[in-house]
């Protein structure tokens, strides 16, 4: 996810807690933007859980 989407996240975020609010179309850029960021979050751990290897396995029948 790109740095720019993610500083829209935090932008959104902030005006969300502000007496103005968001508006139906910004909190629909929200929760789409949110939910991109948890596919790529979501995308990177299953990349770093398929590339472990276990290297030293305890001998069985210890």
């Amino acid at each position: 996810m790109s740095p720019e989407k993610i500083n829209r996240i935090n932008e959104l975020a902030r005006k969300s807690r502000t007496s103005a609010g968001l508006t139906e179309s910004e909190k629909a850029e929200q929760a789409a933007l949110r939910q991109e960021y948890r596919d790529s979050v979501k995308a990177n751990l299953v990349g770093q859980l398929e590339n472990i290897e276990i290297v030293d396995k305890k001998p069985k029948g210890n």
